[in-house]
């Protein structure tokens, strides 16, 4: 399947690109509500999912959602924000700064402390919207929103609970490698990314890394299953012209220097770890879940048969997901 056809499939006023997305706002159903904030000077762009039969006047519980690397808000998110608001839940996913619709130079910046405070800043507008319960915010990251969310709540005390799907811990595979593939490159790449920075400080060209695109020739050359099935939900089945693998080199910097497990015991919320069976980023949730020994209550959650990239859209696979994640957030907000 072409990027195209994928996209004309499922194309919608939203510019929503998974199954069964709205498409229209009708009174007393799910609604979708596009919204922009200010976070730090810079312009977020995000979606706001209400229940149906929404009462701004009533209480209801409210979870902030943080994306994959190189995804947006109208992917696997939006997808899982949908899922929540329609069993009653006020949910809300932004693009990045720097990535997606959202503002902030240069494009396609990728570095941890800004995802970390774009969760940040989606509790801050959530929190404030009509009809949230103050008491009962709860926070879900995919991929590497969700060792950006593991990291944020660890002093975000407004989120009461915490929760991860397919978590990838950016920082130990921008450095080890996947898989720990290149850890006798470190160094080298250090210095390129070093490199990147002083070229950007004096004005030169930014450099990128990563990919923004791949042709059916390239696609079936990837061995690695993981890479496959996310260069084909990305550029293929569920392509969005904001979504891209791109970010700026410069920002190994500090990517390479970070863990999403550095103080990790300071997570004294309730929290939930949803992962794949067969997903071969399953050794950066179990690497995780043991080291939260501070958690009020940890669940670890596998979902027999999935890959990482499968939890994104395959509805088995998703329903299992929500129905774990509805009842972790019911019994603890």
């Amino acid at each position: 399947m072409n990027t195209a056809i994928a996209q004309n499939r499922i194309k919608n006023d939203f510019g929503l690109v998974y199954a069964s997305a709205i498409t229209e706002n009708v009174k007393e159903q799910v609604n979708i509500h596009p919204v922009t904030y200010k976070l730090n000077g810079i312009d977020i762009a995000a979606n706001v999912y209400t229940p149906a039969n929404y009462d701004p006047s009533k209480k209801y519980p409210a979870i902030t959602i943080a994306h994959p690397n190189g995804g947006i808000k109208e992917q696997t998110a939006g997808l899982y924000a949908q899922r929540l608001a329609e069993l009653g839940y006020i949910s809300i996913t932004a693009d990045a700064a720097y990535q997606g619709a959202s503002g902030g130079e240069p494009r396609h910046t990728d570095k941890p402390q800004f995802r970390t405070e774009d969760i940040h800043g989606m509790a801050d507008f959530i929190l404030q919207y009509p009809g949230v319960d103050t008491a009962r915010l709860g926070a879900l990251g995919i991929c590497g929103g969700g060792g950006y969310t593991l990291k944020a709540v660890q002093s975000d005390k407004r989120f009461k609970t915490v929760a991860t799907l397919s978590m990838f811990n950016t920082g130990v595979v921008r450095r080890n490698g996947f898989l720990n593939s290149q850890t006798n490159t470190i160094q080298k790449r250090l210095q390129e990314a070093s490199d990147a920075r002083r070229k950007e400080a004096s004005g030169e060209e930014i450099m990128y890394s990563g990919v923004d695109g791949i042709t059916d020739e390239e696609l079936a050359k990837v061995s690695t299953l993981f890479y496959r099935q996310g260069y084909e939900y990305y550029f293929r089945t569920h392509a969005h012209p904001n979504s891209t693998f791109l970010y700026t080199t410069s920002s190994l910097m500090d990517l390479m220097s970070w863990d999403a497990t550095d103080n990790i015991d300071l997570i004294d919320q309730p929290l939930l770890m949803i992962a794949g069976s067969k997903a071969q980023t399953l050794y950066l949730t179990l690497d995780a879940f043991p080291k939260a020994t501070n958690a009020k209550t940890k669940e670890l959650f596998l979902i027999d048969g999935a890959t990482h990239i499968q939890t994104y859209w395959k509805p088995e696979y998703v329903s299992q997901a929500v129905n774990k994640l509805v009842e972790f957030y019911q019994t603890n907000l």
